[in-house]
């Protein structure tokens, strides 16, 4: 850790009640084999035990508390004291894998162009055991607007490492935003023409457990699309970027609707899949086949297998159903 002369990297915690992993997050960056770096903890107004476990750490990280304001503003308030060229986030319930820095750093070094380094990360359960690492460059090889804005490649925001400079320019974090932050700054970014490359390897454990602020399906799914809202209604759009709108529209709509599912509300879901009818690149029949084949496929992707019998027994499928048909004859 650098601790006489000015970092390379500095790595943002923002921490809102999580005495329960925040040690490892500490711990995980201390143990990095590249040492140039200085750590920040952004206390979001905490109410249980995150600053006594945080005590033994005040003389090798910067600790600020704030009133809770959310993780953007968090994060932003991190960049704001940030003395480093580089910024990596880093979230309290996650973990780096010891080479993350010299990894991310050493792309930056081989190509100043770059404004962002992506990875690929390691999904674990709560107890930090590997359950399966994530390769996004398998279907994403190429980091442009294009393909930002088409797979949102993007677990954690621990695989992202910037150059300080392009979130300054841009404004870094959208204070709004509860969910879908990450997706909101890449593709300003992109927009902006900020370049971006793979690190094609794991360089952090993305902890899986019942808190994770992914299982709010309702708000990610508001946020995601609300993303896309403020995306599409920018009057800078290249043409061919204005041309990708309806499949992006209809694959983010469909996914939010299988997330849905996934975390418990079924009414919402039907909402979203119906948003995402007008958008189907589909004849109507086709489209229902799609969205059966986009759950199994969202469901075995985190490991799961898609109960599709479960599926058409609900009253809400069967509901949608129904209005499938009545809008087919519309049609």
């Amino acid at each position: 850790m650098s601790t006489t002369t000015t970092p390379r990297v500095s790595v943002i915690i923002p921490v809102y009640n999580g005495d329960r992993y925040i040690r490892q997050a500490i711990e995980s960056v201390l143990s990095q084999t590249y040492q140039s770096y200085e750590i920040i903890v952004i206390d979001d107004g905490s109410t249980d035990n995150t600053s006594l476990v945080l005590e033994p750490y005040v003389k090798t990280i910067r600790y600020i508390y704030q009133k809770n304001q959310g993780v953007s503003a968090a994060r932003n308030h991190g960049i704001d004291l940030a003395r480093g060229e580089l910024i990596a986030f880093l979230d309290a319930d996650d973990f780096f894998l010891p080479d993350k820095l010299t990894a991310q750093v050493g792309v930056f070094d081989a190509q100043p162009n770059l404004g962002i380094v992506h990875s690929g990360w390691r999904r674990v359960n709560q107890d930090g055991e590997t359950i399966k690492d994530e390769t996004p460059w398998d279907y994403v090889p190429k980091l442009d607007l294009e393909g930002w804005l088409r797979w949102k490649p993007i677990g954690t925001m621990g695989t992202l490492m910037f150059r300080r400079y392009w979130l300054q320019q841009v404004g870094s974090f959208e204070p709004g935003l509860g969910h879908a932050e990450d997706v909101d700054l890449v593709l300003r970014l992109a927009l902006r023409g900020c370049e971006a490359d793979w690190l094609r390897e794991s360089t952090v454990c993305y902890r899986q457990h019942d808190q994770n602020t992914m299982r709010d399906g309702i708000s990610q799914a508001r946020c995601i699309n609300g993303v896309l809202d403020k995306f599409f209604a920018s009057e800078s759009l290249p043409l061919e970027v204005q041309l990708l709108e309806k499949q992006v529209r209809y694959n983010t709509l469909v996914w939010s609707s299988w997330y849905l599912y996934y975390t418990g509300f079924y009414s919402e879901m039907v909402e979203y899949l119906q948003r995402s009818w007008k958008y189907s690149p589909f004849l109507p029949v086709g489209t229902v086949i799609n969205w059966i084949d986009s759950f199994t496929g969202f469901s075995e992707n985190v490991g799961d297998d898609l109960d599709a019998d479960k599926l058409a027994k609900t009253s809400e499928w069967q509901n949608l159903m129904s209005w499938a048909i009545s809008n087919s004859e519309v049609s």
